[in-house]
């Protein structure tokens, strides 16, 4: 590649800093000394990328083998992708600014449904081949990961293998099989074969999927003898003892999660019936307090950063929260360094820990009540209650704050318009809280924000048998809330139900919309995620040009016996369990916190954290 000419092109495009690398703590090594180079790719922009907390784990893992170079790469912004076109440069990595194409692997993160045409634009600008039967013995393997992951099937014609479940318990495996495939000989399939014996590891093209006459799946199963018929997730059982940096990329740029990022612990017991990821990153594993202070200390040292953000699926259920913050105030808070809870849980909303938490820096705060009565609460086994949600309120305005973002989703099983209502009933009741703390004093500064989404089924949850709302059905519920949350002080934002009309097709999708991936992919879809960049007719479009029928896989309930496009997978989570969950869900009975008692979903056969 002439890099000279990339020089040129980046004087011309915004944002060139995020194709630049070359940030505080980026790993460089000899490429001509290492026999493995893995290109890490995230299917969207850098400062969307340089977010993701998985991505900076397995970077620096990777990187501490002497045998292996991981490189990032990104998705170009579409004025860099024409320059990069027009003058013929492939999509390249940061680190070197080499060809991705002449690396081993390319490993795509798959964090939303929406990202799928961008893994294609970026294979095509990369010059690979873009289905796994067009790739010969020079070309990379082109690998999944991620959390979509789970349900690959609808891009299982473009990747040569997927990882399912903790990607650092596998990666070394994965790679210690190719070092010795690349040193001994072999045809591209005799790796693939290898890589398919690893636990965790899924080769789409060793199994068949059978469809009945009227397209439902009738089977799905491998091709060839010593394969398994089940692909069951890996599991990081102990966090204490699992890689984690002590050091993180600091990028030039303001990126979307601009801080240093401490997993507390991973996987989630409150079991929310719309919630995938509180199913598929099952079981729960915490990281102790002393790890934890420990490995705060050398990234704080290491990168320089202000603010550590403690990640999890919801914070304030770690066992020893209050002690923890109290260690890091302690410890960091003359340093200036302020904390954040991304995800509080209303009933968890304690007022001396976010007191001690705003010494430094107070930030923003939202809460996700999710549906507007309890009834649909209760449906949903969200497990919290008006009265959670004003005392969290109430104690947040009292601690000065003016600004709230309550979360909702629209389109659950069972809604009523009394559940839509409800919604509105407590933008009004959150306000009137803030009159009653603030005697009025503070009103001009009070800013209430409604959020609404479309409910999308995911597999693996409980509500993956169930119908989402039509469109047309979505966007007449988010008329009826516009008109009911015209309130002063109150905003009302909402996502677009088409989008979550097609996220919903290719979350329950089957091999069989890989066309149709392709066909949109080829009428400019891509950045569908981006509201500047959706072309929604032209997903229609490639939807008939195909012949595939987009309700069939949103809009239409499934019985128990229906095989699933992903059947063939086991998160550990029983489907048996997910149907009494679905089934409870119908009468409004709630299933406690798992941390109370076991349940029985299934996932102590995998053990780790809390289900040893």
């Amino acid at each position: 590649m002439d890099k000279s000419v990339l020089e040129e092109i980046l004087r011309q495009v915004s944002k060139p800093v995020r194709y630049m690398g070359n940030e505080y703590n980026m790993v460089e090594k000899d490429p001509s000394k290492v026999l493995i180079r893995f290109a890490f790719a995230f299917p969207d922009v850098y400062e969307v990328g340089m977010s993701h907390l998985g991505m900076k784990i397995l970077y620096h893992l990777m990187n501490e083998r002497e045998d292996t170079y991981c490189e990032r790469v990104f998705a170009p912004w579409t004025d860099m992708e024409q320059k990069m076109r027009e003058k013929g440069l492939p999509l390249f990595a940061l680190e070197t600014r080499d060809p991705i194409a002449q690396f081993d692997f390319v490993g795509f993160t798959l964090q939303y449904e929406m990202c799928y045409t961008n893994v294609i634009n970026m294979l095509d600008l990369a010059g690979i081949p873009l289905r796994w039967w067009e790739r010969g013995k020079n070309h990379p393997f082109i690998i999944a990961g991620g959390p979509c992951a789970y349900n690959v099937e609808p891009l299982a014609d473009f990747f040569d293998l997927v990882v399912m479940g903790d990607g650092e318990e596998v990666i070394n495996e994965l790679l210690d099989a190719y070092r010795q495939w690349k040193i001994q000989g072999g045809t591209r399939e005799d790796f693939l074969v290898a890589a398919a014996q690893i636990p965790g590891v899924y080769v789409p093209r060793f199994y068949d999927v059978e469809y009945n006459d009227d397209g439902t799946v009738r089977s799905i199963k491998p091709n060839r003898e010593g394969i398994p018929s089940v692909i069951q997730k890996r599991v990081v059982k102990d966090l204490d003892k699992a890689y984690y940096p002590e050091t993180m990329i600091v990028p030039y740029m303001d990126i979307v999660h601009d801080r240093v990022m401490l997993e507390v612990f991973r996987g989630c017991t409150r079991g929310c019936r719309f919630c995938q990821a509180g199913i598929i990153y099952r079981p729960v594993r915490e990281r102790s307090v002393s790890r934890l202070m420990d490995l705060a200390a050398k990234l704080i040292s290491n990168t320089g950063y202000e603010e550590l953000s403690l990640s999890s699926l919801s914070t304030s259920d770690y066992s020893d929260l209050e002690n923890l913050v109290k260690q890091l105030m302690e410890r960091f808070g003359p340093q200036k360094v302020s904390f954040s809870l991304p995800s509080l849980r209303i009933d968890s909303f304690s007022r001396e820990l976010i007191e001690e938490m705003i010494k430094v820096r107070k930030a923003g705060l939202t809460f996700a009540p999710e549906a507007g009565t309890q009834r649909l609460r209760d449906v949903i086994n969200k497990g919290v209650t008006e009265e959670d949600l004003l005392n969290s309120v109430r104690q947040a305005f009292e601690l000065g704050w003016d600004t709230v973002k309550l979360y909702f989703m629209i389109g659950l099983p069972t809604e009523t318009q009394e559940d839509l209502e409800g919604i509105a009933d407590l933008a009004r009741k959150v306000k009137q809280c803030y009159f009653d703390v603030t005697g009025g004093q503070r009103s001009r500064r009070l800013r209430i924000t409604v959020s609404a989404a479309s409910f999308v089924p995911k597999p693996f949850t409980p509500f993956q048998w169930v119908a989402q709302d039509p469109v047309e059905r979505l966007n007449q519920k988010l008329d009826f809330l516009k008109d009911k949350l015209r309130i002063k002080s109150v905003e009302f934002d909402w996502h677009d139900p088409r989008l979550s009309f097609l996220e919903a097709v290719f979350a329950r999708g089957d091999r069989r919309l890989g066309k149709v991936l392709l066909k949109a992919w080829k009428m400019g879809c891509k950045f569908d995620g981006w509201a500047e960049h959706f072309k929604y007719d032209a997903w229609l479009k490639a939807f008939d040009d195909t012949g595939m029928d987009p309700k069939f896989y949103a809009n239409r309930a499934r019985s128990r016996e229906e095989v699933l496009p992903w059947s063939h997978i086991d998160v550990g989570v029983t489907p048996s369990f997910l149907w009494r969950e679905y089934q409870k869900a119908l009468k409004g009975e709630l299933t406690p916190d798992c941390r109370e008692r076991c349940w029985g979903c299934g996932i102590t056969r995998l053990g780790g954290g809390l289900c040893q």
